[in-house]
Formats: C-alpha cells, structure tokens, sequence
C-alpha cells in the first residue's frame, strides 16, 4: 500500500519543492547526503511547525530532523536579521579645540574662551549681551 503524502502547509512549500527537485536530481546515485542547506532550512522549518510534521512533509528521518533542530551548531547557521538602522560614531577629536571670541556692544565688551569638544550657545550669549535690559 502507497504512504499518503500529507497535505504541505503554506510555509513548507518551497522547502518541500527545493527536496523534491534535489531528490529527483540524485536518482541512481544510491543514497547520497542531503545537503547542509536543506537541512538548515527543514531546521528552521521544524522550530515553527514541529519536528513531526516537519519530517513528514520533508520525508525525512524524525530522530535526524530533532538532532538538527536541537544541535548548538544549527542555531549558529541561523541568520540574524538585517539591522535596519545602523549608527556611526565618529573618532573623538585628539586635544581639545580652543577658539576665543570677543565681542562689543552698547553695554560692554564679551571675551568667550572656549576649550572642548562641545560649542557654548553663542547665540544666548551675545543676546545677553546686547539685548534689552
């Protein structure tokens, strides 16, 4: 009697059609090794549908699939999502920059001596200076 081919979930779909199209390529080879990309995607599989249902959809081996799924190294094979911000930082500045700036105005003289990285708000400054009073 014929084993019934179970129906395929959306998910497994292309998986399933990446075995069938391996397999058809490896008739009268014997019994050659699937290849460690198709196990590391019927891994993926088997963590969101099961490893049961996985094997059975894939016609592979259960106990090979579970090992697969719960090996140290198949979690490593996984690929981490693509960051989707990525921020550079730039080389902080050897020494510290000096600037001294003076100003005048109708009430008094300013001298600003600046060393750092980070600018004063000389804007605030010189509206405290020449601003109303």
């Amino acid at each position: 009697m014929a084993r019934a081919t179970p129906a395929v979930p959306i998910g497994m779909r292309e998986v399933c059609r990446r075995f069938e199209r391996w397999r058809r390529s490896q008739k009268g080879k014997g019994r050659p090794l699937i290849p460690e990309s198709l196990w590391v995607a019927a891994a993926e599989l088997a963590r969101e549908h099961g490893v049961f249902r996985t094997a059975q959809v894939l016609h592979l081996e259960y106990n090979k699939l579970k090992r697969r799924v719960q090996s140290p190294a198949a979690a490593t094979l996984r690929r981490a999502p693509a960051p989707a911000f990525v921020e550079l930082m730039a080389p902080a500045a050897m020494g510290g920059a000096e600037c001294v700036i003076e100003l005048e105005g109708p009430r008094g003289k300013m001298r600003i001596q600046w060393k750092g990285t980070a600018p004063p708000d000389l804007s605030g400054l010189s509206r405290a200076l020449w601003g109303p009073a």
